[in-house]
């Protein structure tokens, strides 16, 4: 398994880039979040996986191990394959495709071109309880669309408690009552607290 490659960039497009490591020129399969966050030197290193198929050996590379992390949960879904996960990675920041994924947002993972409503439940089937494991998140705080929640959580650390704690008061109080306006959050979080 090829874990990195770090080289000079010999050639550089939307969808693939060639990395020169002492003399072997590696065509490597980027997104376009890789893409834009390319850096403008001549030298790079990128995180890589490797598909090997009956016909064929691909690369595909990430500036950032979180990318090729999400990228590799997306291939681990029946249905998706390295080609869809790419292009999930080119439509949305990796951030987007883990909040949509633990909030259960199946409106923006089927706005995906080639992911239908099937295949977008089931990528949340199959990987939220994965992500919020992974990246420690609670399913309410990833609807932060809560501006209530958000003005409260900071009146709290104000206040002087501590934001781990206020969070998951906070989270609990509006799950109950999403409509509830910062005073009401505040004021049932300090009974809590």
């Amino acid at each position: 398994m090829i874990a990195h490659l770090q080289g000079k960039l010999a050639e550089k497009t939307p969808t693939h880039v060639t990395i020169d490591c002492g003399g072997v020129g590696y065509h490597v399969n980027i997104s376009l979040h890789t893409y834009s966050l390319l850096p403008n030197t001549d030298f790079i290193k990128l995180f890589t996986h490797l598909q090997i198929k009956e016909d064929s050996h691909t690369l595909f590379g990430f500036i950032e191990k979180s990318e090729r992390e999400i990228f590799r949960l997306l291939l681990s879904v029946s249905g998706i394959g390295a080609s869809i996960a790419r292009t999930m990675l080119s439509s949305l920041d990796p951030k987007q495709i883990i909040n949509a994924i633990a909030s259960g947002d199946v409106v923006t993972i089927q706005s995906i071109k080639g992911i239908g409503t099937k295949t977008a439940q089931r990528v949340i089937l199959d990987l939220k309880d994965k992500v919020l494991k992974l990246y420690d998140l609670d399913e309410v705080s990833m609807s932060q669309s809560n501006t209530n929640r958000d003005e409260a959580l900071s009146a709290l650390e104000v206040l002087g408690f501590v934001r781990k704690t206020s969070e998951k008061v906070i989270d609990k109080i509006v799950k109950e009552d999403p409509e509830a306006t910062v005073e009401s959050i505040i004021k049932k979080a300090l009974k809590s607290l």
